[in-house]
C-alpha cells in the first residue's frame, strides 16, 4: 500500500480506508455522502481458533476448572467451540464470571442459565471482585487470546487467586496484499494491532502524503514508534467519535478555493 509524495498540510482528501470491518449502518456513509468521498472498509486483523491438536499441548482440560472467566464473547465462542472439538462437557455446578452484562447474555447460548452460577460485571475485573474473592476456592480458568487479558490476569496473581491461562484463539494480521497497488488519503486505525498488521503486510510502508487518523493513546504510540505522524487524533474532549476528527479536518483540507 505504498503512499503519495511530498507531504502537504490539508491537502484535499478524495478517499478514507477504514481498518475495521464494513458496518451495516455508520456515521461514515453520511461521512461520505456529504464530502462525496470514497470510504473503504478492511479489517486489518482477524480471530483465528486454536486447532484442539494444538491446545492439547498446554495440558489444559477446561473440565477441571470450577470457574469461568470471561472478558468477550469472542472468549466464549472460541471456549465452547473447543470443548465441543474435545468431547468436553461442562459440569452444571461450574461458576462463570462475567466481565459485562453483554457477555453474560450471550452465554445464555451456550449454557442453561442459572443467575445464582453466573457472576456480572459492568465493565472491569474489578468489578467482579466481590464475587471472585465470594468464591476463592474454586479453580479459575481464563480463556483469552494470543495476547492475553493483562488487567485480568494480573488481578488474578495479585490476589493469590488458583488460576490457569487458556489460549484458545489468536489475533492475527489479515492478508492485504491486494491493497499493494491502491492508495489512500486517509487511514484510519483504531488499534496497535492495526499499525503492526500495516507493517507486517507492507514493511516498507511510508507516510509521505497519506494522512493517519488515529484514535487512542496506545494506538498513537504504535504510530510514534514507528516514525509516523499522527495528522487526526480522536477522541479529545473537542472529537468525542473518530468521524468528529475526520469532519474537522475535512473543514480544512477540502474547503473550496
Amino acid at each position: 500500500m505504498p503512499a503519495n509524495h511530498s507531504a502537504e498540510m490539508y491537502k484535499r482528501v478524495k478517499s478514507i480506508l477504514i481498518s475495521q470491518p464494513k458496518p451495516e449502518r455508520s456515521p461514515y456513509f453520511n461521512l461520505e455522502k456529504k464530502w462525496d468521498l470514497q470510504i473503504d472498509f478492511r479489517q486489518f486483523i482477524q480471530v483465528e481458533p486454536v486447532p484442539s491438536k494444538e491446545f492439547r499441548k498446554a495440558r489444559i482440560r477446561p473440565d477441571e476448572f470450577t470457574g469461568i472467566i470471561f472478558t468477550s464473547k469472542t472468549s466464549i465462542d472460541h471456549f465452547f467451540k473447543l470443548n465441543e472439538e474435545m468431547r468436553v462437557s461442562m459440569s452444571g455446578e461450574t461458576r462463570y464470571f462475567c466481565m459485562t452484562e453483554a457477555i453474560a447474555n450471550y452465554l445464555q447460548k451456550f449454557i442453561v442459565y442459572r443467575k445464582r452460577k453466573v457472576a456480572v460485571g459492568k465493565r472491569t475485573i474489578e468489578d467482579l471482585k466481590p464475587s471472585l474473592i465470594k468464591h476463592k476456592k474454586e479453580k479459575f480458568l481464563l480463556p483469552c487470546s494470543n495476547l492475553g487479558a493483562k488487567e485480568v490476569s494480573s488481578f488474578l496473581t495479585e490476589n493469590e487467586f488458583d488460576w490457569k491461562e487458556a489460549v484458545m484463539h489468536k489475533t492475527v494480521p489479515s492478508d492485504l496484499s491486494d491493497l499493494s497497488n491502491v492508495t489512500y488519503d486517509i487511514l484510519v486505525f483504531f488499534s496497535p494491532l492495526g499499525i503492526h498488521s500495516l507493517y507486517e503486510n507492507f514493511p516498507d510502508f511510508k507516510q509521505n502524503e497519506t494522512r493517519l487518523a488515529i484514535w487512542g493513546s496506545s494506538t498513537r504510540q504504535a504510530v510514534e514508534d514507528h516514525g509516523l505522524n499522527v495528522n487526526i487524533y480522536a477522541p479529545t474532549p473537542e472529537f468525542k467519535s473518530m468521524t468528529m476528527a475526520i469532519e474537522d479536518y475535512l473543514l480544512k483540507s477540502n474547503k473550496e478555493d
